[in-house]
């Protein structure tokens, strides 16, 4: 008996195992359907990603050691995507790169919009002369553009990945936090929040489970759009000699040399990995543009 009992519990179990399953699919499907442009970016993402994590594996040779007898050797059967100046392979330069790049994209991107949210939540839901501290701290930043801040601060930490993501992280912080804050304000005096106090709840409660949710949305929406955004610096500070340095190698890296030369002589040691951050920023992008049409209510409903 106790067998007999034991084999229909287990099928059903597996049974609602299997339903579990077909449902998550089922959904998965429905957003694809729904989205097919995001779907593209999120498949071109993971493509990069998995190259740059299997870029060991991957490339045919090792990204720091040239062939002095095949300096800006064109593409061939030997060479796929063509040799730079020091003889270097542009594929195995190329997956590599991505490693670092996108290691510096989402690096930047989280650290800043994790750390934005935190000052725009904490400012917005408390207020006091931690919101007056804070934001004006804030418009300090804003008012530097982008680039000539991480400039400035990768300028004074020094060029190496982790002072990179730290400077490009940094000015995403003020513009995370506007968005985050002018949330909170929207949600703080609202009735559902009202009732949360009034049943007791804590303020850490109140923001986890009722603030975060609900702008959270906006918040992957910020965080994809400057993953593009911060490949694009991450590019211009390499080129101007303040991002990664020789013999690492990154997409920027491998487009910083004279423009003259690689145009005329060697046009494929900028074509491949500019097509490389074109692809990334644009699928950043679309999937950008999917998870906000996702979120966004009134955009659901026109769905």
């Amino acid at each position: 008996m106790s067998g007999m009992t034991m084999q229909p519990a287990a099928q059903s179990a597996s049974t609602t195992r299997l339903a579990a399953e077909r449902g998550t699919l089922e959904k998965v499907r429905t957003l694809m359907r729904r989205h097919p442009l995001g779907t593209f970016g999120a498949v071109v993402l993971a493509i990069m990603t998995f190259g740059g994590v299997f870029a060991p594996w991957l490339a045919p040779y090792d990204p720091t050691v040239g062939d002095s007898t095949a300096l800006y050797h064109p593409p061939s059967a030997k060479y796929l995507l063509g040799t730079d100046a020091f003889g270097r392979d542009t594929l195995s330069r190329l997956l590599y790169g991505a490693r670092t790049s996108l290691i510096i994209g989402f690096g930047s991107s989280m650290l800043g919009v994790v750390l934005g949210t935190a000052v725009g939540i904490l400012g917005g839901y408390f207020g006091g002369w931690f919101d007056a501290v804070s934001q004006r701290i804030m418009d300090a930043l804003l008012a530097f553009p982008l680039l000539l801040l991480a400039l400035a601060i990768s300028a004074v930490l020094g060029p190496s990945t982790i002072n990179v993501i730290i400077a490009l992280g940094i000015p995403i912080i003020p513009r995370t936090a506007r968005i985050a804050r002018a949330g909170t304000l929207s949600l703080r005096h609202t009735t559902f929040i009202e009732a949360a106090r009034a049943t007791g709840c804590t303020d850490s409660r109140i923001i986890f489970r009722h603030i975060l949710p609900n702008i959270l949305g906006s918040l992957l929406v910020i965080a994809t759009a400057y993953l593009g955004l911060v490949i694009v610096q991450e590019a211009a500070l390499d080129y101007l000699g303040a991002g990664i340095q020789e013999p690492q190698s990154s997409w920027g890296l491998m487009m910083s040399g004279s423009a003259t030369t690689l145009a005329l002589v060697a046009p494929w040691v900028v074509i491949f990995p500019g097509l490389a951050i074109l692809l990334t920023v644009l699928a950043s992008n679309l999937l950008g543009d999917a998870v906000r049409d996702e979120f966004d209510p009134k955009m659901s409903r026109n769905l």
